[in-house]
């Protein structure tokens, strides 16, 4: 049988769905249009507010999806009492970033809805670093917490509104801003401190969670996140870092971030949402993450030198039956054969084979 030649971002989609379907997580298939009332009401949860609209022929105004989240947490069922365990691989439509165009992203990711407790966390964050592996073993998953970061936060008596800015600050490694912003607010510098610590603390497990303990094993949310963490496997590709954060009005937990070696941007970006779910008044629970599998075709060029292996070039009036001969030849042998009269300009190949008078010349050959 003829193996067919997948690009890099390709083959990785097929190794990632089964990744998940070995965990249990079922596909799920949604529609590429939505209400677009749906992203109206959750803006600030979308990467970009521009959306593609169109009515309907019923008159109501509808979306091309630009986020895939929304749609599961709409159509699935509201389960306090199990847990729904999905993957996706879609395309969503929106600007991308560093331009001002539309277009069409294609996404892999999973969700985990209903009464998720530390293991559905820890297995989530497991299949992310698992994920990115499957990519490159040069990766590294950031993770951080946004409710530990809210808690400490609530308990220098900072108001409400102030903590996106503090957020902001922390999410740039600002700790300038964020020890002025405070020393504004009248924060003792004993507190300071430790939220500049948290901003600027950054590397493995081992190394981190012995200067994060002292400073937030008070939190009502440290247990669970020291539990998670040290359940994890024991991988310097895992990184804490509270810089990591999100969307405080949709996160309240774990968020991370992953990225590869020889992409200049996240690949990969996931998690807690139960604000999210509350805002869709829904009771249960969730957490998920999504990897871009556009991205990749940055790779494919890497990793995939070559489009065909072999380039046979045949003369006007060689005989069909000699041709396909040859070409059938070089297939059965396993080889991606590209048989025409020129050399092609774009084309990447192994060898340059020529059939002239019966007879095949290496030309070229660069395996």
């Amino acid at each position: 049988m003829q193996q067919v030649m997948l690009k890099f971002s390709e083959r990785v989609t097929f190794s990632l769905r089964a990744l998940y379907e070995r965990f249990g997580y079922s596909q799920y298939k949604m529609s590429k249009f939505e209400e677009y009332d749906l992203y109206a009401r959750n803006k600030d949860f979308l990467i970009s507010d521009s959306v593609i609209t169109f009515t309907d022929t019923n008159g109501k105004l509808m979306a091309l999806k630009p986020d895939v989240t929304l749609s599961i947490v709409k159509n699935s069922k509201d389960d306090t009492d199990g847990v729904q365990k999905v993957y996706y691989n879609e395309n969503v439509y929106r600007v991308a970033k560093g331009s001002h165009a539309f277009k069409e992203i294609m996404q892999i990711g999973l969700e985990c809805l209903g009464n998720i407790d530390d293991y559905c966390i820890c297995e989530v964050l497991t299949l992310a670093m698992q994920s990115l592996k499957a990519i490159s073993p040069a990766c590294i998953l950031d993770v951080s917490h946004v409710g530990l970061l809210s808690e400490f936060i609530d308990s220098m008596g900072i108001p409400a509104e102030e903590k996106p800015r503090l957020f902001q600050y922390i999410s740039e490694k600002n700790t300038h801003e964020l020890r002025a912003a405070l020393e504004g607010a009248g924060v003792r510098a004993e507190a300071i401190n430790v939220l500049c610590t948290l901003a600027n603390t950054s590397g493995t497990c081992k190394d981190v969670l012995p200067v994060l303990s002292p400073l937030l094993s008070h939190l009502p949310s440290w247990q669970s996140f020291e539990q998670v963490v040290c359940a994890l496997p024991d991988d310097d590709m895992l990184r804490i870092d509270f810089s990591v954060v999100d969307n405080i009005h949709y996160y309240n937990g774990f968020v991370f971030k992953g990225f590869i070696d020889g992409l200049p941007t996240g690949v990969l970006s996931g998690g807690q949402y139960d604000k999210l779910m509350e805002k869709m008044k829904r009771k249960s629970r969730a957490i998920g993450f999504a990897l871009y599998t556009d991205q990749l075709e940055r790779l494919d060029t890497a990793v995939n030198a070559f489009d065909v292996d072999t380039v046979l070039l045949y003369e006007d009036g060689t005989p069909i039956q000699e041709i396909r001969r040859h070409v059938q030849s070089l297939t059965d042998a396993g080889q991606h054969v590209l048989a025409q009269r020129d050399i092609p300009a774009t084309v990447r190949y192994k060898q340059l084979l020529k059939l002239s008078n019966g007879e095949v010349t290496v030309l070229e050959n660069h395996a």
